[in-house]
């Protein structure tokens, strides 16, 4: 019985070791830090170039419109249902979970979304965002703008399959 339980913590220790993420880099974080401001909003200095684990492919400038209240509680296209305060977005063709951080140069507010929608259906625009979002953007008043879209990578992530909301 003893060699049984030194079996058990024996194991205990080796997963509890191989679960251990230690941050080497101490001089800056390895995720980028939310501002305090604005809960969904992204530091700018964050966002500027790589981290360790997060990178940002510059998809250029597109056309994004928000859309909400008459969608609110139906079936997305990857069926989930739709839920307008959630950091969601609405893309033709990006794969289902793709993460996009999307800036309104404006303001230089950015807010991170997740692909879960097929759309937008108007002809010039690119990207439908949720109301959530599209309020952190400051796009509700005006519906739609040009907005900067980079594309969120998650280093050692094939295709993130994670619901965040």
């Amino acid at each position: 019985m003893k060699s049984l339980t030194k079996a058990f913590i024996l194991l205990f220790m080796i997963l509890l070791a191989g679960f251990t993420l230690v941050n080497i880099d101490t001089k800056k974080e390895s995720v980028p830090v939310l501002n305090n401001s604005k809960n969904a909003a992204i530091n700018e200095e964050d966002s500027v170039g790589n981290t360790s684990m997060v990178s940002y492919i510059n998809k250029g400038k597109m056309k994004i419109s928000w859309y909400g209240p008459r969608f609110h509680g139906k079936k997305t296209a990857n069926g989930e249902v739709y839920n307008q305060a959630s950091f969601t977005a609405a893309h033709k063709n990006y794969r289902f979970g793709t993460l996009l951080k999307i800036t309104n140069p404006e303001t230089n507010l950015s807010v991170v979304v997740r692909i879960n929608d097929r759309g937008p259906f108007t002809k010039g625009r690119e990207v439908d965002v949720s109301k959530a979002a599209a309020d952190e953007l400051g796009l509700l008043g005006t519906g739609v703008a040009k907005m900067r879209v980079d594309e969120v990578v998650l280093k050692g992530v094939n295709f993130p399959v994670i619901k965040l909301n």
